[in-house]
């Protein structure tokens, strides 16, 4: 799957202006290309078209995220050899974006699991700030249970063997368990849950409670969730009835 591009990878030629790289977090970023015989690290000449590169590279951020949002609601729906076009007209642009910025489909699932896994990530600080430790775990919990779901939609191509997507797990886990560990060590310090948990564990623990079963939705995850979470009250150093209850919010 991975390895078919949509189209010809040098389909378009480089007048497009505009090239992407995977920032250190792994999500795509925009830039520019030089034109030939410039120095791109030359600050640019007085009454250069500089503000209409910078539009160009904020329309086409835009054009990505549109279309990362788009194919993780059709991946989800009709799975990941959904057409192109589908996925475009989702997004509100052309078929040819959707080729210019991901060659392989392999680049778009791979794109949307990374953005999906960062989001989940980024969630926790505000959660953390928000809350007292103990909900803002449950929290993260629950937000982390609605991840499972995206990642659900794209089980097809992540379990191909296609090489493409041989990093995903590890990049899973380098962005998701130090994220987990800190909710996890903060709600044992307040003696909300007991101190012995693995976030490797309860990632995976999670992950296999939320497995899909016939005739059940969302909801029925979200109660899974909701008893281990109860679980990890289990041995805490106190459970206060004035703290905030462990328990994801509701769907």
């Amino acid at each position: 799957m991975g390895g078919v591009p949509w189209i010809n990878r040098n389909a378009f030629p480089e007048v497009y202006g505009i090239t992407f790289r995977l920032s250190k977090s792994g999500s795509l970023v925009a830039g520019t290309t030089a034109p030939a015989g410039t120095d791109p690290a030359t600050p640019a000449a007085p009454g250069s078209p500089e503000p209409q590169a910078r539009r160009l590279r904020a329309d086409a951020q835009r054009n990505i995220d549109s279309l990362l949002q788009a194919a993780k609601i059709v991946f989800g729906t009709a799975g990941v050899d959904a057409p192109a076009k589908q996925i475009a007209d989702r997004a509100g642009v052309g078929v040819g974006t959707l080729y210019r910025h991901f060659p392989q489909r392999s680049d778009l699932v791979r794109a949307v699991f990374q953005r999906e896994v960062d989001a989940c990530a980024d969630a926790a600080p505000a959660l953390s700030a928000a809350l007292e430790p103990g909900a803002a775990l449950a929290s993260w919990l629950g937000r982390y249970t609605e991840f499972l779901a995206t990642k659900r939609g794209l089980a097809t191509a992540l379990h191909s063997g296609d090489p493409a997507f041989d990093a995903l797990p590890g990049y899973f886990m380098q962005r998701l368990g130090p994220t987990l560990g800190s909710l996890l060590e903060a709600a044992a310090a307040s003696g909300e849950i007991r101190a012995d948990i693995s976030p490797k564990d309860l990632l995976h623990a999670v992950a296999n409670l939320c497995v899909p079963m016939a005739n059940e939705g969302a909801a029925y995850s979200q109660r899974m969730v909701a008893l281990i979470i109860d679980g990890l009250r289990y041995g805490a150093e106190h459970i206060s009835s004035r703290q905030c209850p462990l328990s994801p919010p509701p769907p």
